[in-house]
């Protein structure tokens, strides 16, 4: 993983820095979109915008976005065309996010989880990859509709 672009809204801020720094613990290089690292002070769907077409376009491998819930952050992101945010609360679905679904991008909850269980499920993430095979078909349905809804 070289390049993971990182955003989090005033009630994140904390979170966002423990897992910067545990990802830059891994060498992994982190691009902070976050509402603290701008000037303009943007609010959560700025930076959940910013960095899912961040993540469209390749400036960066995947996003992690955290706010209060991870609720926010997820539906914004969604909103980008081929984006797939999933919100993760814990390991297990951190894990199936990436290898059932292909999500490049997860969504954290600050007042949800702790440092220690955010530290883990990051780490899920990090180290699942796409398995195709049966989801294959599911994550192109996925790309179906959305070019559907597009073309209206």
């Amino acid at each position: 993983m070289s390049s993971i672009a990182i955003g989090a809204d005033d009630a994140a801020l904390e979170l966002k820095n423990l897992i910067k720094q545990f990802l830059q613990d891994k060498n992994i290089d982190v691009s902070d979109y976050s509402n603290d690292a701008q000037n303009d002070k943007p609010i959560y769907p700025d930076i959940a915008w910013t960095v899912a077409n961040a993540v469209k376009d390749g400036k960066h491998q995947r996003g992690i976005l955290i706010c209060g819930t991870g609720i926010g952050m997820a539906i914004v992101a969604n909103k980008v065309p081929g984006i797939r945010a999933a919100q993760c609360h814990d390991t297990y679905s951190a894990e199936r996010a990436r290898k059932s679904n292909n999500a490049q991008i997860m969504t954290l909850g600050a007042r949800v989880i702790g440092p220690e269980l955010a530290r883990s499920i990051v780490n899920s993430w990090l180290n699942s990859e796409f398995e195709g095979g049966g989801s294959t078909e599911k994550v192109d349905k996925i790309s179906y509709y959305e070019q559907a809804v597009s073309e209206k």
